[in-house]
């Protein structure tokens, strides 16, 4: 069970309402990549305490750290090199995913760590045979022991997204309240659009998550109303707050879901990973009626 250091004994009714949600819907993995172009948005933070969340429901997670700052492997308790192979090696083919996914504190939450010579990737791949499709075709059958795979990307447009996006079947985006990642974002909806017509025909945009959000801010409150407009029903209820505790987390190699499960921060990816599995489930539904 997970635990908040900071209120050890707090959190069981939580966990309680959090797992009469359910697993994820009973079809294979689902494969969401967590992208936005723009650095700084809340993209790892997501993706490392969504995971945690979908795990404590009892949802088997992968976190695939494609990042070569290693994010993602630090802020669950992984020492970045401390672990080989890594999805350098599952890029190149060198390394499957069994052999390179380690076990974290959380139950069912597996991670897929990296390193900084991740980076070289991206040169190699230039001249390699399938180039963008390297990633999709070691989680095509490799991935199916898992509910969801999340993929943290880096924040940038390179062979590494571009795999990411290949291999998805959906887009998370991390959107910070702020005026800038507002103009970023449709620079973002356009990547997806060219991925989808050339190379992911099953691609979409899964939902668009509001990060880092100030209620004393008045900015923070304009830019979510207009996502919203914009976006309509894509931009999920939830929205993560501004929280120290998110922020902290991360230096203490936890999710904060571990750190204090009670923040006002944990609270908020509780009610994404609820709205996460619903929207899958109404998806999956969708699909098998087409």
């Amino acid at each position: 069970m997970l635990k908040s250091d900071a209120t050890p004994d707090n959190g069981s009714e939580t966990l309680k309402a959090w797992r009469q949600l359910g697993s994820a819907p009973g079809r294979g993995a689902r494969i969401l990549a967590v992208a936005n172009q723009k650095g700084g948005v809340g993209k790892t933070t997501t993706a490392v305490n969504l995971g945690t969340a979908l795990a404590a429901v009892g949802s088997r997670v992968l976190i695939l750290d494609l990042d070569p700052q290693a994010n993602a492997t630090t802020g669950l308790g992984i020492v970045p090199g401390a672990h080989d192979p890594i999805t350098y090696d599952l890029i190149i083919g060198d390394a499957t995913v069994a052999e390179i996914a380690v076990e974290t504190e959380v139950p069912d939450l597996h991670v897929a760590p990296t390193t900084m010579h991740l980076s070289g990737a991206e040169i190699e791949l230039v001249q390699a045979p399938r180039r963008e499709y390297r990633l999709a075709d070691a989680l095509r059958e490799q991935a199916a022991g898992y509910d969801y795979v999340l993929i943290d990307c880096p924040p940038a447009l390179g062979l590494l997204t571009l795999n990411a996006l290949v291999a998805a079947d959906g887009v998370l985006v991390p959107l910070q309240c702020e005026y800038y990642a507002l103009e970023g974002i449709s620079h973002l909806v356009r990547t997806v659009k060219r991925v989808k017509s050339s190379f992911n025909k099953k691609l979409d945009i899964q939902g668009i998550v509001l990060t880092m959000h100030d209620k004393r801010n008045r900015l923070c409150g304009m830019v979510a109303e207009d996502v919203r407009k914009c976006f309509g029903s894509k931009v999920y209820e939830t929205i993560i707050p501004r929280n120290v505790r998110v922020s902290e987390a991360p230096s203490h190699g936890k999710p904060v879901l571990l750190y204090d499960l009670r923040c006002s921060g944990a609270m908020a990816y509780a009610r994404l990973a609820r709205e996460v599995i619903l929207r899958e489930g109404e998806i999956f539904n969708m699909s098998i009626h087409q």
